[in-house]
């Protein structure tokens, strides 16, 4: 079988992504983290896919400053082209040892250019610079270059921070512009709303009638949103569900090909590789695909490519088995209490599984069990509430806080980072789960996603319940990915 659905570069970690498409393939250049002890400095490496099934590695791509240089730490940024071919790649510097006002290390904008096809990137330190006095210098990152047909210029958006205001009220989007891609003015804020700590990663694209705007915080949540707006100007609209994923999916920044529009974040890792332990910054690249809804909203589904790339089918069969041509392959029933099937086989440590199903709209609970053990009793819950509207993950047993049989968390009733809200109408739904070793992407009608990790396993069975309702199961298609 094929390494991993999922690249990352063992034993290092992907930090955020800095997509570009050109010709068809995306050069995907990322934060490179190694999680050593002296900790070095922060380099940008590069690995290429025109499918994303398959990858090309190809290494460091532009190398982290010496300890002395302001890009000791060569952070999140933005590559564009020119009019006459040559690629700019705009960039963070940040050296842990060089302070600003603030008394924190400095934050920088950066330049290198290529003109070799991105084999390589000269540097131009001449170019850089910081913020204006009326942001904190500290929080001066993740340069973003578009171009501005309308206005004839380039336009610079930069995650930044006031110098004043409550302390988790500062962030903002700040702005400059551009004739040359080499004299920045700084201009207005591009979005200014008081609202965040800060709004990092910052993405802006047009598709059709609506700009996008992308950013990821880590105040209320830690997660990325989007804002819709008929133009550059604003008003920036609230969608209904203004979230990409969960808290696992962090950072995620986007580029377009033929029309579609792919969103590349990073599945954060845990400390110590269980479910109890600490998010950790950085961890396995992952690929999602934005939908636009007639209304201009988006939906966040699996790319087709990866889905099809499981090409093995892994028989599943349960005992309460009705199916038939015509017939529903499982109805499961339970007014006022809980019903579940499990699988008769395991399955393997990296599968997808298509669930087609029709619950009530007054059933308290559905979905699917991961990892189960042979009664069901033990496993991930992926469960769908329809009176809640909403996809949460779950898992049996909790985390248990002494010896007596009450002390559980039974108080926290999921993974409190990990509750997505979904539409669940009346009619059929499918549920797609991908599962790669410890890294699990749910996706509900190819509009919800759920992105996370799951380390402690009871079983390898796969398992489907139901909580006071009812559901009727049309199909599980379970795939895995054959030897390549």
């Amino acid at each position: 079988m094929r390494e991993s659905v999922f690249f990352r570069p063992k034993p290092a970690w992907v930090g955020d992504i800095i997509p570009w498409q050109e010709n068809g393939e995306f050069f995907l250049y990322y934060l490179h983290e190694s999680r050593t002890d002296p900790k070095p400095g922060t380099p940008w490496h590069l690995v290429k896919t025109t499918d994303f099934v398959d990858f090309e590695d190809c290494g460091e791509a532009l190398a982290a400053g010496t300890s002395d240089e302001p890009d000791f730490n060569a952070y999140t940024g933005s590559i564009v082209r020119d009019e006459r071919g040559l690629h700019h790649l705009f960039y963070t510097g940040q050296n842990p040892h060089r302070l600003g006002r603030d008394g924190l290390p400095l934050q920088l904008v950066m330049h290198a250019t290529s003109t070799d096809g991105m084999r390589s990137w000269q540097r131009h330190p001449e170019h850089t610079f910081g913020p204006p006095a009326r942001y904190e210098t500290a929080d001066w990152r993740d340069p973003f270059v578009f171009r501005d047909e309308d206005a004839g210029l380039w336009r610079m958006l930069i995650a930044a921070r006031h110098v004043d205001g409550p302390e988790r009220r500062r962030g903002l989007i700040a702005q400059c512009v551009s004739r040359d891609l080499v004299a920045w003015e700084p201009v207005e804020p591009f979005w200014d709303p008081r609202r965040y700590i800060a709004h990092e990663c910052p993405d802006v694209f047009r598709w059709g009638d609506w700009w996008y705007m992308l950013w990821s915080e880590f105040s209320e949540s830690f997660t990325t949103r989007y804002r819709m707006a008929r133009s550059l100007d604003g008003p920036w609209l609230v969608p209904e569900h203004d979230s990409i994923d969960g808290r696992a999916y962090y950072a995620a920044k986007t580029a377009e090909r033929d029309g579609r529009r792919f969103l590349f974040g990073w599945i954060a890792s845990r400390e110590g590789d269980v479910d109890d332990g600490a998010w950790q910054w950085a961890g396995t690249m992952s690929v999602l695909e934005a939908h636009q809804r007639a209304d201009g909203t988006l939906a966040f589904g699996l790319p087709r490519e990866l889905v099809e790339s499981f090409d093995d089918v892994v028989p599943v069969a349960f005992d309460a088995v009705t199916g038939s041509a015509g017939r529903a392959l499982v109805e499961l029933d339970a007014p006022d209490g809980y019903v579940a099937v499990v699988s008769r086989e395991g399955l393997p440590a990296t599968f997808h599984a298509a669930v087609r199903f029709e619950v009530q709209p007054t059933t308290t609970e559905f979905g699917v069990l991961l990892h189960a053990t042979e009664d069901g009793d033990e496993s991930f819950i992926l469960r769908i509430e329809p009176r809640r509207q909403r996809m949460v993950l779950d898992r049996w047993p909790r985390r248990r806080l002494g010896d007596a049989q009450w002390e559980i968390s039974g108080d926290v009733p999921f993974f409190v980072e990990l509750e997505r809200p979904c539409r669940l109408s009346a009619g059929q739904h499918t549920l797609d789960v991908i599962v790669d070793g410890d890294l699990c992407v749910v996706n509900l009608d190819g509009a919800t996603s759920l992105s996370t990790r799951i380390y402690e396993r009871s079983g390898d069975r796969f398992g489907l319940f139901v909580g006071e309702g009812s559901a009727v199961v049309h199909a599980v298609d379970v795939h895995t990915r054959a030897a390549s």
